[in-house]
């Protein structure tokens, strides 16, 4: 699985137009984006983790996400053993880099369906959003994490499930704090 998919940028064709779904999918995709950060956020990782596929793919590149992820550097690449690894990490409260755990909130907005091959999915789900981290193990200070994330969701036992996420950064090409937590 590539995960690349087209960007913005100059000379790159536009980016896929949302299509049109029923109002009850939409609300339905839109609640388990609202589920996911929400899990993501409050360190509920047993339960952030049944959500997702046993090919689960997480992507945070460093750059635009045009490319495939195994070309370049990224932030975080991870596949299903090495995500499970990381939350295992998360889980037993002594990671470095996340002791105490960095309270955190992220604002989903601008949330779009850009495929649905049908009402039964798979499904292409993508949102902008703003993530509030405070360094509570360092510094203190207030961090914010702009971005959008890329969900690929598809029905599994007649659940959505996450079999990927693609987290593109606004400040992808800067200098970044440690990423210790669940983008």
């Amino acid at each position: 699985m590539s995960g690349a998919k087209q960007g913005s940028q100059v000379g790159q064709a536009p980016p896929p137009a949302a299509v049109q779904v029923s109002e009850t999918l939409r609300r339905e995709l839109e609640a388990f984006l609202f589920l996911e950060a929400r899990l993501a956020d409050e360190s509920r990782y047993a339960e952030w983790e049944a959500l997702v596929t046993d090919d689960m793919h997480y992507w945070v590149p460093r750059g635009p996400a045009d490319h495939d992820p195994a070309e370049r550097l990224a932030y975080i690449n991870d596949n299903r053993a090495r995500l499970a690894t990381r939350i295992r990490q998360l889980s037993t409260g002594h990671r470095w880099a996340q002791t105490p755990p960095s309270p955190m909130r992220r604002i989903l907005g601008n949330i779009e369906v850009l495929e649905a091959r049908d009402e039964a999915g798979p499904y292409t789900v993508a949102a902008n959003f703003v993530l509030f981290e405070v360094a509570a193990q360092s510094t203190g200070e207030l961090r914010t994490w702009p971005g959008r994330a890329t969900y690929r969701l598809r029905r599994s036992d007649g659940r959505l499930r996450m079999a990927q996420k693609i987290v593109e950064l606004v400040t992808s090409q800067l200098p970044q704090s440690s990423m210790a937590f669940l983008l």
